[in-house]
């Protein structure tokens, strides 16, 4: 009797001290643990870390300088390397005046009755004055390449006007023509380049069919290499001068077979400016 009793008083017991002392749940407890805050804290600032780490990636990719490609989408108005997409050539010369190859390219087209733009090189230009007046004076248009055929992506923006207006200066003294096209060597132009072309009424052009004839290759060579590649609106790289020991009569060799065939295909040759409906001079 005593142990029954002993036993439920012990049942009495603990069922009012379950009903005393209240019992948080589980989600109240975890709320109230200064531990889990801290975890919880520990992971905001992991995602505020991650957050800024993003927002470092963006600025680092900001401030990574833009690709050729890039920046012909980004300028399409300002930078071109082709034309619209109809049955039009522009063949194009860079690195004149030269008194070795230039007046060779000059008497070929003259035959064949082609029109053509040159890029010309400032410090070339004060030397051979009347290669430059033959060019403009038959009819082909004339655009700044640079004075001494620096590479213009890797200098400051001053140095990069003062290649680009020097030029200009010369070639508007022999010809009358302040030109409006740039083609920077090796085809390299930096953004902010781009801006002050953009910003002072020039455009410039590369090109979308590249010979190769810097190489010295032969003709054959030469004409694979365009003819393969042409398609409506090409334009094409040439060179009509070159450096110390450059061998370009695979180019002009090339010319008149490769004047002949495209016509036969069907296609006009059209200056730059016309080709881009933009005038020649500033």
């Amino acid at each position: 009797m005593f142990k029954r009793n002993r036993a439920g008083s012990f049942l009495l017991w603990m069922m009012l001290i379950f009903l005393i002392l209240p019992i948080n749940p589980a989600n109240g407890s975890d709320l109230h643990n200064p531990s889990l805050h801290h975890q919880e804290t520990s992971v905001m600032s992991e995602s505020g870390q991650a957050v800024d780490h993003s927002k470092r990636t963006k600025n680092k990719n900001a401030g990574e300088p833009l690709t050729l490609s890039q920046l012909l989408r980004k300028y399409p108005d300002t930078f071109r390397s082709s034309g619209p997409r109809i049955k039009q050539i522009a063949l194009t010369f860079d690195d004149v005046p030269d008194p070795r190859f230039t007046g060779k390219v000059l008497d070929v087209l003259k035959e064949y009755d082609v029109k053509a733009t040159f890029f010309a090189v400032g410090d070339r230009a004060k030397k051979h004055p009347d290669l430059v007046k033959r060019i403009h004076d038959e009819g082909h248009s004339i655009g700044n390449h640079s004075y001494n055929h620096a590479q213009l992506n890797k200098l400051s923006l001053d140095k990069f006007k003062s290649q680009i207006e020097r030029t200009n200066t010369i070639l508007k003294s022999l010809t009358g023509v302040n030109p409006r096209l740039i083609r920077p060597p090796y085809g390299d132009i930096n953004e902010e380049q781009l801006q002050w072309a953009r910003k002072n009424g020039y455009k410039v052009v590369n090109w979308n069919v590249d010979s190769l004839d810097w190489k010295g290759l032969n003709k054959e060579e030469v004409k694979k290499n365009i003819l393969s590649a042409v398609g409506p609106g090409a334009i094409v790289l040439q060179h009509a001068g070159g450096g110390v020991g450059s061998d370009l009569n695979g180019t002009v060799e090339a010319l008149p077979d490769i004047i002949t065939e495209l016509r036969n295909r069907g296609y006009s040759f059209v200056t730059l400016p016309e080709m881009l409906s933009v005038s020649e001079s500033k």
